[in-house]
């Protein structure tokens, strides 16, 4: 049986009296695109930053192809590219400065570690912005020097928390292509999102996150037992009809 790119049982975290993740249990299995869905603020970036090993668990565990993220770390966070919320990184340095010297505490090789940057700058069209500082970079730039960030010492999964967010259309496209064809040559992808229509075009899994848990989980089709994913995620969320009352003011 193939080992599960990441499986996380009993997740849980509370902040104060609040409990952001409830005993979160899931499983990614290798090869797969996975979308992770939940309204701002139902714990999704808690629990992946969990499952990553950036914020330490109250309960539960973590295993990156059968590494234990919190226990082995070395070995599982080789495996493993990370995208999160609200990405620092060096911001006096331009970004091929940033993946030449994070590629260097890796331990990459010169020479293909210069490859590998002239690849991903190239691909992510940053290298028409050779002498930008990170910190003079827009939002989406970011995004993609994050990514960048994250292919670069070739990991077996990626984690990815709203990748598309603040993208351009062009550049997004360029990224859906690189991580469909990131899964095609074997490896995994997990992405947050609260964008129905890019969970539903790119990953043929999907998991619902509502109140710290996990709403549904599995296959997108069976997920959406043939209803839109919007509706179910509806359905799942238990959203209420949205209030217009009160705004007459604005009609002509």
């Amino acid at each position: 049986m193939m080992t599960a790119a990441l499986e996380i049982s009993g997740l849980r975290k509370n902040f104060a009296t609040k409990v952001a993740v409830d005993g979160i249990s899931l499983t990614i299995p290798a090869g797969s695109f996975y979308g992770v869905l939940g309204s701002n603020g139902a714990g999704k970036t808690t629990a992946l930053s969990m499952a990553v090993g950036l914020l330490r668990p109250d309960a539960g565990r973590s295993l990156v192809f059968g590494h234990d993220v919190w226990t082995d770390p070395v070995r599982a966070k080789a495996l493993i590219g990370v995208l999160p919320d609200g990405l620092a990184m060096p911001e006096r340095l331009t970004g091929r400065e940033v993946l030449t010297y994070l590629g260097m505490l890796r331990g990459i090789d010169r020479a293909q570690l210069r490859r590998r940057v002239d690849d991903l700058l190239g691909v992510l069209e940053l290298d028409q912005q050779e002498k930008t500082l990170v910190i003079e970079y827009s939002t989406g730039m970011r995004k993609k020097i994050g990514l960048a960030v994250a292919l670069l010492h070739a990991p077996r999964l990626l984690v990815l928390d709203e990748p598309f967010e603040a993208v351009d259309p062009v550049s997004a496209a360029t990224i859906r292509t690189i991580l469909q064809r990131f899964v095609e040559g074997g490896g995994s992808v997990v992405i947050s999102s609260h964008v129905m229509a890019l969970v539903e075009g790119l990953c043929d899994h999907v998991a619902v996150v509502n109140d710290g848990r996990i709403a549904a989980a599995g296959p997108i089709a069976d997920v959406r037992a043939n209803r839109p994913l919007e509706d179910v995620f509806v359905s799942l969320v238990g959203a209420s009809a949205p209030r217009t009352e009160g705004l007459s003011w604005l009609s002509r």
